[in-house]
């Protein structure tokens, strides 16, 4: 099955830790509004001590779940302050949801125009806390998103996939499509055992960037599945914190801000 599984992350999945902490977090679930009034579910992660961009977290087709509140605080340990977001505001409510939410159900209802409304709210409210410099870090069908968010409309200074489908899919042009509309830096992450993500999608990609003059970075981990970005995994350790080091590398690139 070419593009992003059933299921990306199971509902107890955890992410991978970096490292120590380099300063102290605070947390909060929070209720945006997007560009057309519909309210959906976001969670912010502020660090104490900042350092480096700010960071919004698209999520897989799963939506706002535990793994990525517990990613936002990841980030933020690290200095980042971080604001993963809902896809399901307009279908499902703001509300905690239990692990059996039917997620596809509300997937097939989403439409681009919404999502990229939600996207621009989320990076509107991690700017209003005072950070202009955002990037984007986007997971499976997040990470899709993520690829395509490198327009300059949204104002992003960078973009970062892991595991993002950029072809074609159910006849919607992708990023390799696209890719004289995006802007770089680009980092991408992909899996060399990824089942939906051949070699042969992601160097089209690769080459497309290229033709665009896109500046990017690709990186595929041999031997690793879809969603190898995962605590609890031994035999994926050393991708994980290989893409964790990339991920803050990339991030520390982009000036703090005012």
């Amino acid at each position: 099955m070419k593009g992003c599984p059933p299921v990306c992350y199971d509902a107890d999945a955890v992410p991978p830790v970096h490292g120590a902490p380099r300063t102290t977090t605070s947390s909060e679930r929070l209720v945006l509004t997007s560009g057309d009034g519909a309210e959906f579910a976001a969670f912010l992660s502020r660090p104490r001590e900042r350092a480096g961009a700010a960071v919004l977290v698209l999520p897989d087709n799963r939506g706002l779940s535990g793994f990525y509140e517990q990613l936002t605080g990841r980030l933020a340990e690290q200095g980042h302050p971080a604001l993963a977001i809902d896809y399901f505001g307009r279908t499902a409510g703001t509300g905690p949801r239990p692990a059996d939410f039917p997620f596809m159900e509300h997937l097939g209802k989403a439409h681009k125009d919404t999502l990229f409304a939600d996207i621009a709210a989320g990076a509107r409210c991690l700017r209003a806390e005072g950070h202009q410099d955002v990037v984007t870090l986007g997971f499976c069908f997040g990470g899709r998103l993520a690829f395509l968010a490198a327009r300059p409309d949204l104002g992003f200074r960078g973009v970062v996939g892991l595991y993002g489908y950029p072809d074609t899919l159910f006849g919607n042009p992708g990023p390799t499509q696209l890719a004289g509309e995006l802007r770089g830096p680009i980092l991408g992450l992909f899996g060399g055992a990824d089942e939906g993500i051949s070699p042969e999608v992601v160097k089209a990609f690769d080459e497309a960037l290229d033709g665009a003059g896109v500046e990017h970075e690709f990186v595929t981990y041999p031997g690793a599945p879809h969603s190898f970005f995962e605590l609890g995994r031994p035999e994926l350790a050393e991708a994980c914190a290989d893409a964790w080091s990339r991920v803050l590398a990339f991030l520390e690139r982009v000036p703090a801000g005012s």
